[in-house]
């Protein structure tokens, strides 16, 4: 395994100490520009090329810093990337790039580090049962990276390999992200990541768990086996800190929201939607991480889906009360609605909560439901989050008057994280007809 010297030599901080460092340069390093930027003002520079330039700098830094520290931080940067649609123009241009790398990429481990982590889990003949191992990873994520090689049968597989740590790394660092998430508007105005650390951070051990990853993956893949639209590629092995399934050719995601046609564009959407609605009540799971990285469309055409670590458990399906709200919200219910909050906990005992106010809150997520078919777009999604994104917004202090029950958390993640994704696909989707047939408690209600 590595060293700390060998994390030191490659700029990746392994102690708490070092890693927190990094995490407090993002504001402090913004503040540091800024006030560097206000001395150029005052002699004599260009206001707005210097606070284009300072915001550059610092999504240069935001990338930089999560990626390098891997674990919780990245894990938080891909959260974020997939919310960056709802974010306002003007605040999210200099980071829209930087963030949607960190949804496919990382430093990689070198090679030796690789064979180490496969020698001590698999053996030392594991290059038998792995012949053909591609020496640059495919992928990376925030606990492990991906390689492309070949099975001792001679299937084609992707193997997961855990970084040296990475359980300690993600605890670190979800720990000390929510510590500095009352400062993060320094650096990223609008967009508050503690509910998102705290969240990822009751399911770190489940993350870490490639046992359960694999039994995860195997539930998919029966209830989806022979799915004509969805793919599930199975799980050919795994061990504490490596993970075997087969190979699922496709292009990412990530791909089509830069090159695909629009037709390409709706019927991807449509089939992302549905997997994320239907799967709770074909295996009981919802897949808990919907960023792009983690689906692609195969040459079969099918909607490839990858990555089962995150998953929601839901035995009998997705609660009715989550269509009932949703509905009773499409049709302009105030008070139904926020009868139905309080009795799901979304609005504690003893707060005083406006009903139409309520409403108007929650009322540009349910647009999707309003129209046979709806257009999702950055614009759209900007608009709809206004409320929880602006603070100069009218309706922006309702949102700290609701709360989010444990058990919704998820689902609220995967949600909004999939309004995000459609949004930056620009997919055109017929979510009503969706959520009558796949969200329990919408129909009837």
């Amino acid at each position: 395994m590595t060293s700390a010297a060998d994390d030191r030599r490659r700029g990746i901080p392994r102690g708490a100490a070092g890693r927190a460092a990094r995490l407090a340069s993002l504001p402090l390093g913004h503040a540091g520009r800024s006030a560097a930027g206000l001395g150029r003002r005052m002699t004599g520079g260009s206001a707005e090329q210097i606070d284009a330039d300072i915001q550059r700098r610092t999504a240069e830094q935001l990338f930089t810093v999560l990626g390098s520290l891997k674990g919780g931080a990245m894990k938080v940067g891909q959260s974020l990337s997939v919310l960056e649609a709802a974010l306002p123009e003007d605040l999210v241009e200099p980071y829209r790039e930087m963030l949607v790398r960190l949804q496919d990429a990382a430093p990689p481990m070198s090679p030796d580090e690789v064979h180490e982590v496969l020698r001590a889990d698999l053996g030392a003949d594991w290059a038998a049962l792995l012949p053909e191992l591609g020496g640059q990873p495919v992928a990376a994520a925030s606990i492990g990276q991906v390689h492309r090689a070949r099975w001792s049968d001679g299937r084609p597989v992707a193997v997961k390999v855990q970084y040296p740590g990475a359980d300690r790394a993600l605890r670190s660092d979800l720990q000390q992200i929510a510590r500095l998430a009352r400062v993060a508007g320094t650096w990223m105005p609008g967009m508050d990541i503690k509910p998102v650390t705290e969240e990822l951070l009751a399911a770190a051990d489940e993350e870490l768990d490639y046992a359960l990853e694999a039994e995860n993956q195997a539930a998919f893949a029966a209830a989806y086996v022979d799915d004509p639209e969805i793919a599930v590629p199975a799980s050919v092995t795994h061990r504490p800190h490596v993970l075997v399934s087969e190979w699922l050719e496709g292009a990412p995601l990530s791909q089509l929201i830069r090159d695909a046609d629009q037709d390409v564009r709706d019927v991807v959407g449509r089939r992302y939607l549905t997997f994320l609605l239907e799967s709770p009540a074909r295996c009981g799971l919802m897949h808990g991480d919907p960023h792009p990285g983690n689906f692609r469309l195969t040459p079969d055409g099918r909607l490839g889906v990858v990555d089962y670590g995150s998953v929601a458990r839901f035995p009998g399906g997705l609660p009715p009360a989550i269509g009932r709200i949703f509905a009773l919200a499409a049709g302009g219910d105030a008070e139904e609605v926020l009868a139905g909050m309080r009795a799901e906990g979304f609005v504690l005992p003893g707060v005083e909560v406006d009903a139409e106010a309520l409403l108007s809150y929650v009322s540009p997520f349910v647009d999707p439901v309003r129209t046979e078919r709806h257009h999702f777009s950055r614009d759209w999604m900007r608009r709809a989050s206004e409320g929880m994104t602006d603070l100069r917004h009218p309706e922006f202090t309702m949102g700290m008057r609701i709360n989010l029950p444990r058990e919704y958390a998820m689902v609220h993640r995967v949600f909004l994280g999939a309004m995000g994704v459609l949004s930056q696909l620009g997919a055109t989707v017929e979510v009503r007809a969706l959520f009558e047939e796949h969200l329990p408690g919408f129909a009837e209600a």
